[in-house]
């Protein structure tokens, strides 16, 4: 069963959140990242992107720039920007985009279960990714930034989620990328209802953010090798996430572009692509995949709908049912000759967020010949995938909202 905790904040006060919060770390350049926190001293990104105090060329992985780090994350203490709640609590918070608002809890969940797979996974990570961000754990002796968890839905937990945020929240702003952020602290009367209840869940799912997931566990499974003393209930035993239930989420899609069609004449490509897919050719508006196993094609100035002949995937395999690898096998590898998503040059990823436009700017630039628009993963396949124990294929997923980062900090002691 999932074991989680409340604990003592670090946060900015109300007045102070706007200039605080800031973007994760990862979806972000370091020269975006300057531009974003420039003249704004509060910005996070001065602890989570420290490189933004150097000069322009500086390596993002000189130990000088994690010293900044914590040194900026002391001084964010000391000048009143980020403030210690004075007892444990759990934290409501929810992002609204497009008028849909998803509301998650804020948690300290456990090494152990991570270490054990009672928090599963659905991607790999690398080891350089992890340990760049378990040396930032390190140094600040804090999870800076949530990770973001989905669990199984829970109606106790949803009654206790409309309870608390029926109340005033304590942050409540849209941020300059259009999306809106709100923060409730959960009242103490309802704190053992919490634990209690995420005590009666099985599994809690990792949804986005693998790599710090990896290095807060990691840090934590460290420190407790390093204790004679351990006990098991010392707060680096835990790390900052944000779950929310799973009906709350939606995929978005994660689509493909590719730079040449391999030697192959538009005809010629459009046939083997016929052999396993029924191809309409939809014209020049964009068509957006209509359901499972639909695929959207843009090339040569037009759209085609793709639907993959029966017998081409396996809806009782988990991982053959996704149209990611649907797409990936019969149509990148055996057509295109791309067989590594991770390392190949000839291809991009273009997150749903960006639409389909993108798609067709980035072909009709002559950039890239082709693009595929994928439907999205459900969350169903997501957790259905984890708990079978396999891995996703590369660029499979695509979380919108990305979590606010500055909202809430854990501190490892």
């Amino acid at each position: 069963m999932a074991k989680v905790k409340p604990f003592k904040g670090i946060r900015p006060p109300r007045e102070m959140v706007e200039k605080v919060a800031s973007r994760p770390y990862d979806v972000l350049n370091s020269d975006e990242a300057r531009d974003e926190a420039h003249g704004n001293p509060c910005s996070l990104y001065h602890i989570i992107k420290p490189e933004i105090d150097f000069e322009p060329d500086t390596d993002e992985h000189d130990e000088k720039v994690y010293g900044k780090a914590v040194e900026n994350f002391n001084a964010f203490q000391k000048n009143g920007w980020l403030v210690q709640d004075d007892r444990e609590h759990y934290y409501i918070y929810a992002q609204t985009m497009d008028g849909r608002t998803q509301y998650g809890i804020v948690i300290a969940a456990n090494v152990e279960d991570y270490m054990t797979g009672r928090i599963k996974k659905h991607e790999l990570t690398r080891r350089d990714k992890e340990e760049d961000r378990m040396k930032h754990v390190r140094i600040n002796n804090a999870n800076i930034e949530p990770v973001f968890f989905a669990f199984p839905d829970n109606p106790a937990l949803e009654n206790i989620i409309k309870t608390v945020t029926a109340g005033e929240p304590e942050y409540d702003f849209v941020a300059p990328d259009g999306f809106g952020h709100h923060f409730w602290i959960v009242p103490d009367e309802l704190t053992s209802a919490v634990t209690d209840e995420f005590s009666k869940i099985p599994d809690l799912y990792i949804a986005d953010g693998h790599h710090r997931t990896a290095a807060a566990a990691l840090v934590g499974n460290e420190k407790a090798q390093a204790n004679p003393a351990h006990r098991g209930d010392e707060e680096y035993n835990y790390f900052l996430a944000v779950a929310f239930p799973a009906s709350h989420l939606k995929i978005i899609d994660y689509n493909r572009v590719v730079r040449d069609l391999n030697g192959l004449t538009k005809e010629e490509f459009l046939n083997k692509i016929s052999i396993n897919f029924s191809v309409e050719d939809m014209g020049e508006e964009i068509y957006t995949p209509a359901r499972l196993h639909n695929f959207s094609l843009y090339l040569d100035g037009r759209w085609y709908s793709l639907t993959a002949r029966q017998g081409t995937y396996d809806d009782s395999d988990p991982i053959g049912c996704l149209d990611v690898t649907v797409s990936s096998d019969l149509i990148l590898r055996d057509i295109l000759g791309i067989t590594d998503l991770r390392s190949d040059k000839r291809i991009d990823f273009v997150g749903g967020i960006r639409g389909l436009g993108e798609l067709k700017r980035r072909v009709d630039s002559g950039e890239m010949a082709v693009a595929l628009a994928l439907y999205p993963v459900s969350m169903k396949q997501l957790m259905d995938i984890a708990d079978s124990g396999n891995i996703m294929p590369p660029k499979t997923t695509w979380f919108e909202p990305k979590l606010r980062s500055g909202l809430v900090i854990h501190k490892l002691d």
